[in-house]
């Protein structure tokens, strides 16, 4: 089965990209250039492709000449601007990538005959936030108050509409929230923020300390999509889909630092940002009930045991380990477990 990512030279791209290698598929993908230092350069994961192209999904013409030379299996869309600070600096650029760089990318995808399911992914900012306690389902009003969220829940109601105006090449949302894992080199992420302070034994600045999440480990948020497309292919599965872990893993963000500070030993440490900076929602979860009953998914990874696989990574990189080799052997290590 050939796959086509965008975005795949992103955090969560290069471990799909490696993911689905190890799995045996070929795979392809379309992107803007890997940021420095980011896993997908540093583990060379262009060596695992068959095509690794570069374009800028508001480009549609050229998105269309891309697309139709890897004829396709399978779409996964990752591609988008994902940092909800820099939307409040750029929110042009957000709101044409975001939204109508998917509206392109479904128009194209639907013009390529070979392409048996499309996969577009969203995230868990999509939704009205309301800071309600419980996660949010498939079926809850959409919003978003910022840029970004304003830009993705854009995407997921052209997505939807495409879906019932045009039928044709079978499609698919899929909603995820906080996802981490070795070789994020994101700006303004906590995970990374945190590693590279603890590396350089600086105090790390944290904006929101009381500001609670889900934390879900890459690899269970890539095996929701995985399984899902199995579902689109089988049995022309589509809508709406949720991945994310449960409620024992909504954790605020000091709670999070402090682990990983003790984990990570001398040198470690962090302090509040006191200065204004722009809004972020206190609380925001999923209930991935549906993927766990209709796809019978679930994360494979606690709380703990995230943050331990992430700081895990870091370490071993750091400590010589090629980074290839060390995302190689946890995707080994998390296919092996039930």
């Amino acid at each position: 089965m050939h796959y086509l990512i965008t975005g795949h030279t992103g955090f969560k791209g290069s471990w799909l990209v490696l993911m689905l290698s190890q799995l045996g598929h070929e795979v392809s993908g379309i992107s803007l250039g890997p940021v420095k230092n980011s896993l997908f350069k540093t583990a060379k994961i262009s060596k695992k492709m068959s095509f690794d192209e570069r374009c800028d999904i508001r480009d549609v013409k050229r998105l269309n000449k891309k697309i139709k030379k890897i004829s396709p299996d399978v779409v996964i869309h990752l591609a988008a601007q994902p940092l909800v600070r820099k939307s409040y600096l750029d929110p042009r650029e957000t709101i044409e990538t975001n939204a109508i760089g998917t509206f392109n990318l479904l128009e194209s995808v639907s013009k390529i005959p070979s392409v048996k399911a499309n996969l577009i992914i969203t995230t868990d900012k999509v939704y009205k936030n309301i800071n309600q306690k419980k996660g949010y389902v498939e079926s809850d009003y959409l919003g978003g108050d910022d840029p970004y969220s304003a830009s993705k829940a854009m995407a997921d109601i052209a997505t939807q509409s495409f879906v019932k105006s045009f039928p044709g090449v079978p499609t698919a949302i899929a909603r995820a929230g906080n996802v981490i894992g070795g070789g994020d080199v994101s700006q303004d992420r906590l995970i990374p923020d945190l590693i590279n302070g603890f590396i350089r034994q600086k105090p790390v600045l944290i904006r929101y300390p009381s500001a609670v999440r889900p934390w879900q480990h890459v690899l269970d948020c890539l095996n929701g999509y995985l399984t899902l497309i199995d579902k689109m292919l089988n049995n022309n599965a589509t809508g709406e889909w949720n991945f994310g872990p449960d409620e024992r893993s909504f954790k605020d963000v000091k709670t999070v630092a402090d682990y990983l500070k003790n984990r990570w030993g001398q040198g470690a440490s962090w302090t509040t940002d006191e200065k204004e900076n722009p809004h972020e929602a206190e609380l925001l979860a999923l209930d991935a009930t549906k993927a766990e009953t209709q796809l019978n998914w679930h994360n494979k990874l606690s709380f703990e045991e995230t943050l331990d696989w992430t700081l895990d990574w870091h370490k071993a990189v750091e400590a010589g380990v090629n980074p290839l080799e060390q995302t190689q052997v946890q995707i080994n290590k998390f296919r092996e477990m039930n």
